[in-house]
């Protein structure tokens, strides 16, 4: 008689790991040596994989390989099991002959998620041509409007252990750091502390829209949870000790405090951000926010408390007093659309630190020179601030403190550039530390801004390649003057965007930014999330071979990339 099975009571829970699923389709009239190349090819596949992808907190992904080839319905079957029992999150299909497509990739995926993200990876082989069932299955899947991601790279066509180019390998690479971001955030949870964020309707959760794009959820606590767990010094005191020992050790007297009561305001920062973090760790959280204002630290009808600058750097940055870690997005003032942003874009870095900034005072290429030459600060074609202006990107909270200094950089030697003076008392009553720098030219990246629609339902990104600039010291001390002093200061320079563009395209009033993430990534991302893509920039060409992912073709078929991301949202 048959019994049902009773689970445990407790389970232990472990960070989900993304599982890649590789697999190759056959012709099944083909010869012996040309199958086991087949195999061999697949099994290649993984290990580019395998050794080239990583999750955010730096463990790799896991990745399984079928040597069994599917060439026909059967085998399909035995393929989709194998996938489904080993809790595959993305597929990549590696052809090296032709195939059937109904018969095998189509009969696969029919079995699996209808959302799980699809790879065709092949080379551009004449012998057993791989390629020409690649554009078959591609054209079949677009036409039945199935996404799908077609990078036709190169290896050799003969030799039965092929390596695939590099340019291939980063290829494939960049889609799956796609994928996993996709498929590794869905069903994950970010942590809001407070409600709507400062009435900017910019930063709203869009709770039932977030769920439906990106499979996220959105838990809401309110602050005075904090309130009280300050209070009652729900944290772990030895650790807090500790925690203070290492600031003081780092930044020492340019922690500005002028008297013991400033020290407590400071300690209860500190203590917030213990308190954040374990909450956040407790719910198995991906990402967070605190509102702050106005209740928590600025309306004096109430009891203002200190202000949580330091807590939301550390939360942002890839260290604190442990040592290295995962950088956990989180947003200033519950910014939740900054925060998605963050969240993604971190991800899909591979786990490289974010930076929150207000999208403060645009300097024009004729503003900034006009300052410098009043101040007889000398400038050539090659300053990139003079030449092409900038934006100063600064706000009080949410800095990764790893923006100032460069990646790579040592954790004492961006500290050491670390100022930490006392926030302002107009603007925050309750009290506390800042902390400010400058951060250095030359760090490249992706600067944008999730958007959402309520006409469309939709989210949108708006978004450039950029890099960070530096200036004379003097002249940088007075950009800064210009704004807030003691907060942050990151200056952006768009790549293809002019400032009287980027001025007039800003979908809220914060931007953010990630170092090392490349179009391509972002773009394959914004694919599988059905996001749409808005560089309105005129100087940036539609397509730039070896920057921007191919569009796929189920975009050309439906036409355009818009049009057809509305048509799959309806």
């Amino acid at each position: 008689m048959a019994k049902a099975k009773k689970l445990s009571e407790t389970a232990e829970i472990v960070t989900d790991t993304v599982t890649f699923g590789v697999c190759a389709t056959c012709d099944p009239r083909i010869d012996d040596s040309s199958r086991q190349r087949a195999v061999n090819i697949a099994g290649m596949v993984a290990d580019v994989i395998a050794q080239g992808v990583k999750m955010p907190d730096g463990k790799p992904v896991d990745v399984v390989w079928t040597p069994v080839l599917v060439d026909g319905e059967k085998q399909a079957d035995t393929v989709a099991r194998q996938f489904r029992d080993a809790g595959v999150d993305a597929v990549v299909c590696a052809p090296d002959t032709w195939a059937f497509p109904q018969l095998t990739l189509i009969s696969l995926l029919s079995q699996l998620r209808p959302d799980i993200p699809l790879n065709i990876t092949c080379g551009n082989s004449g012998p057993r041509p791989g390629v020409v069932f690649a554009h078959a299955v591609n054209g079949a899947l677009a036409q039945s409007g199935r996404m799908a991601a077609l990078n036709v790279g190169t290896w050799p066509d003969s030799g039965q252990k092929p390596k695939m180019t590099d340019a291939t390998a980063e290829a494939l690479i960049d889609w799956c750091y796609a994928a996993l971001t996709s498929a590794g955030l869905k069903g994950r949870r970010v942590v809001v502390f407070g409600h709507d964020s400062m009435g900017m309707e910019t930063a709203l959760a869009h709770v039932i829209p977030t769920r439906q794009t990106f499979g996220l959820e959105v838990t809401r606590l309110d602050m005075k949870l904090l309130s009280d767990m300050l209070q009652k010094e729900a944290y772990d005191a030895d650790e807090l000790k500790k925690l203070r020992q290492w600031i003081n050790r780092h930044i020492g007297d340019r922690l500005e405090l002028r008297d013991e009561a400033d020290s407590e305001k400071f300690q209860k920062g500190l203590a917030l951000y213990l308190i954040m973090r374990d909450l956040l760790d407790d719910l198995n959280a991906v990402g967070g926010g605190f509102m702050n204002q106005l209740e928590w630290g600025s309306d004096r009808r109430g009891i203002t408390l200190p202000i949580a600058d330091a807590a939301e750097s550390l939360l942002n940055s890839t260290f604190d007093h442990r040592g290295r870690k995962q950088p956990m997005p989180f947003a200033t003032e519950a910014d939740v659309q900054g925060l998605f942003t963050m969240l993604f874009t971190t991800w899909l870095s591979g786990g490289n630190p974010p930076l929150f900034m207000d999208f403060r005072k645009v300097w024009e290429p004729w503003e900034i020179q006009a300052l410098a030459k009043k101040m007889q600060i000398k400038f050539t074609r090659n300053d990139l601030w003079a030449e092409r202006g900038f934006v100063d990107g600064d706000n009080s909270g949410s800095a990764s403190l790893d923006w100032a200094g460069k990646p790579g950089d040592k954790l004492t030697d961006i500290m050491e550039n670390i100022r930490m003076p006392l926030a302002d008392e107009f603007y925050f009553p309750g009290g506390g530390n800042s902390l400010t720098f400058f951060t250095p030219g030359g760090i490249e990246g992706i600067a944008g801004r999730l958007a959402y629609s309520q006409f469309s339902g939709m989210f949108s990104l708006v978004w450039d390649e950029a890099s960070s600039v530096g200036m004379p010291a003097e002249l940088a001390q007075a950009v800064a003057n210009t704004s807030t002093p003691t907060w942050p200061h990151t200056w952006v320079v768009p790549k293809y965007a002019t400032m009287a563009e980027y001025k007039q395209y800003a979908p809220a009033n914060h931007f953010h930014m990630v170092w090392g993430l490349k179009p391509r990534r972002l773009e394959h991302w914004m694919d599988l999330a059905n996001v749409l893509s808005v560089t309105p920039w005129q100087s940036r060409p539609e397509f730039i071979e070896g920057v921007d992912r191919p569009v796929p073709l189920l975009y050309l078929l439906n036409g355009g990339e818009n049009a057809a991301k509305l048509a799959r949202k309806k």
